[in-house]
């Protein structure tokens, strides 16, 4: 998006520097988050009678188009999922992936053996029987095998109190108590039944240590599918709060809590993707098609505006139409011309947006082929320079915004650019290697021991962005 600006002189002979209000309200559209954007449109549809927002059905998980029930992005990936792989994209430790194997190599089909996977499975298991080995008698123990027996992949107990009372002969009340103690342990959440539950009891855990959220409780019982659709405004009309408090909300729940509490316990976790896409709709995915990625702003087209037809009907027969005073004819002309801007303005954002996305993509195609460590060194202004437009524009249009990589993982534009990513490359695999939890100040004397000098509080803010919890919750 280029910047037009108008020259002109006063009577006095000084010049003026005059920025269109068009490119100022183009500008403005441009740099607002997605949950900004959709108060923004709703604002506009509330105050402006010829703008019309058509209902398109949207994909839970990325916010694309559903052609009809089907979400053609997530399809495709999961078909480049199922596809194989090359063992440059094995041997890449991706800093959004799991761990690869000891071997540093995936089995193949020919090489898999079922007794592996089973062994890994049992780590988390043994470590939760053997805890609550400490807390419950020998007949509750049974219970406890069964339930622990029971929990998926990501941490969820996949049967019932109910049939589990009935499959061990046993009272419901006594396998409720022995569920309450299996979601005592850590990590925190593990034997939750639902998503709600999971967030529930962590929530409950973080405020016993004195970390607190106000209306966390009340949204994530209530309104946890107009969160992950961030749905700010209803939420706060409903509750009587602010947009702003209900945005804090998110923030703290995708920072704070994990909706898949086993994840990085088991080697089945290499299908467990960032959880950070359970709450965080991208804005762009960027998708592997048969021949080269491709990329799609999906974020503006979940709201499909128009202007209304009926305002599109008068205003076409203004000339002719002498029904109408001069007043509302000028009100016709007003809101429509309005509309028309604010359309305008949104569909230049996505433009914007795309050539940016694309730009990226030719300058870190490794990264997106191979892994994290293959991301070039990239500022702002060089893709500015590369589009020929102003490096505020790149800031802008990549400000709190998300792009879903072809694996699937949600990361912020802002990973593209930043220059210190290997050391969140090396503080991610030292956490994930890691035996007992280490705290941020042990992980900055081992940056130290490598010669990385670097303080306690940057490696806790390189933790938060890497969104891994602190060493008390891990």
């Amino acid at each position: 998006m280029e910047m037009d600006l108008d020259f002109s002189q006063d009577m006095s002979g000084s010049q003026q520097l005059r920025v269109s209000p068009r490119l100022v309200a183009a500008s403005y559209i441009l740099e607002l988050s997605s949950q900004e954007l959709q108060q923004q449109i709703a604002n506009e549809l509330s105050d402006n009678p010829a703008l019309e927002l058509v209902d398109v059905p949207t994909c839970p998980a990325c916010g694309s188009e559903l052609q009809g029930r089907v979400c053609p992005w997530c399809i495709q990936r999961q078909r480049s999922d199922e596809a194989p792989r090359d063992d440059r994209e094995d041997l890449a430790a991706g800093m959004y992936d799991d761990p690869p194997p000891p071997s540093s190599q995936r089995l193949t089909d020919e090489e898999f053996d079922p007794l592996t996977q089973v062994a890994s499975e049992e780590t988390l298991a043994e470590r939760l029987m053997a805890e609550l080995g400490a807390v419950l008698d020998d007949e509750d123990m049974a219970i406890a095998d069964y339930l622990v027996g029971s929990l998926d992949d990501k941490g969820y107990l996949s049967t019932s109190v109910e049939e589990a009372a009935y499959d061990l002969d046993v009272s419901e009340a006594r396998v409720k108590q022995v569920l309450a103690q299996l979601q005592s342990q850590e990590p925190i959440g593990i034997g939750a039944r639902n998503l709600h539950e999971c967030l529930l009891i962590q929530l409950a855990y973080l405020e016993v240590i004195g970390i607190k959220q106000p209306y966390a409780r009340e949204i994530i019982e209530m309104y946890l599918v107009e969160l992950g659709e961030h749905k700010f405004g209803k939420i706060a009309h409903e509750l009587k709060i602010s947009p702003e408090t209900v945005s804090d909300v998110w923030e703290f729940v995708k920072s704070k809590l994990n909706p898949h509490p086993a994840h990085g316990f088991s080697a089945t976790n290499t299908r467990d993707r960032d959880t950070r896409a359970m709450y965080i709709l991208p804005d762009v995915i960027i998708a592997k098609g048969e021949s080269d990625f491709e990329v799609e702003v999906v974020e503006s087209r979940r709201f499909m505006l128009r202007v209304n037809p009926m305002y599109t009907r008068i205003s076409s027969e203004l000339p002719k139409n002498g029904a109408l005073s001069t007043e509302e004819k000028r009100h016709v002309q007003q809101y429509v011309g309005r509309a028309k801007l604010f359309i305008a303005n949104i569909n230049q954002r996505r433009q914007t947006i795309h050539n940016i996305t694309n730009c990226l993509v030719e300058k870190q195609r490794d990264f997106l082929e191979k892994g994290v460590r293959h991301l070039r060194p990239l500022s702002r202004a060089a893709v500015a320079g590369e589009l020929g437009i102003h490096e505020s524009t790149v800031s802008r249009a990549t400000a709190a915004k998300y792009v879903m990589l072809p694996g699937g993982e949600v990361i912020p534009f802002s990973h593209f650019f930043t220059p210190s990513l290997s050391i969140k490359d090396i503080i991610k695999e030292m956490i994930e290697k890691e035996g007992r939890p280490l705290t941020d100040a042990q992980i900055a004397e081992r940056l130290r021991e490598r010669g990385i000098e670097i303080a306690r509080r940057t490696v806790a803010k390189y933790r938060m962005q890497l969104d891994i919890l602190p060493s008390s919750l891990r």
